[in-house]
């Protein structure tokens, strides 16, 4: 009998109490990707509703984003854009200032990864509270890129990073999510 795909990702994502700290319920989604069968029908879940649509790039933050990305950005034939923490990029890059959850941190992407006007998807393993995926999502459009979704495996929709990005206008699509986190 074939499972869906809720409990098939479900069923790979380990989870990691009090990590990186007491309290704390970390989602680990390296068991997903390890698992050939749940990574594939992740990805193919998160191309589905943008399959036949003309995307050019795909945008992945740092680190689990570069995988899924690049996965997506094959299986839609579309450029894929490094965002990363500032200092990692070798040529010349534009920058933002985002909000952790104690304190600011900064991102950036090299200042010709994205043409103004071209439909860019933002792709990360989890949304929590939305303040990594906000400011790529304000990166992103300070370069004039036209944000088609944010997509990610997993939603924490109880710290509200999904309603920031909508509050943005970018629509996100996630595959599971874990209520109270």
């Amino acid at each position: 009998m074939k499972s869906s795909l809720q409990d098939t990702l479900l069923a790979s994502i380990r989870n990691i109490a009090d990590y990186p700290r007491p309290g704390i319920m970390f989602r680990d989604i390296t068991t997903l990707l390890g698992d050939a069968r749940a990574f594939r029908r992740a990805v193919d879940e998160l191309v589905h509703p943008y399959a036949g649509n003309k995307i050019d790039k795909i945008a992945g933050i740092e680190a689990r984003g570069f995988i899924l990305g690049g996965a997506i950005a094959h299986q839609l034939s579309a450029g894929f854009v490094p965002i990363r923490k500032k200092g990692k990029l070798p040529y010349e890059t534009v920058r933002v200032a985002y909000s952790l959850e104690y304190g600011v941190d900064e991102m950036e992407m090299h200042k010709d990864a994205v043409a103004p006007g071209e439909k860019v998807i933002l792709v990360d393993d989890l949304i929590a509270t939305g303040g990594t995926a906000e400011g790529a999502t304000k990166l992103l459009t300070q370069m004039g890129a036209d944000i088609i979704a944010a997509c990610f495996v997993i939603d924490l929709p109880d710290l509200g990073g999904r309603a920031k990005l909508e509050a943005l206008g970018v629509p996100v699509r996630t595959l599971v999510a874990f209520e109270g986190d």
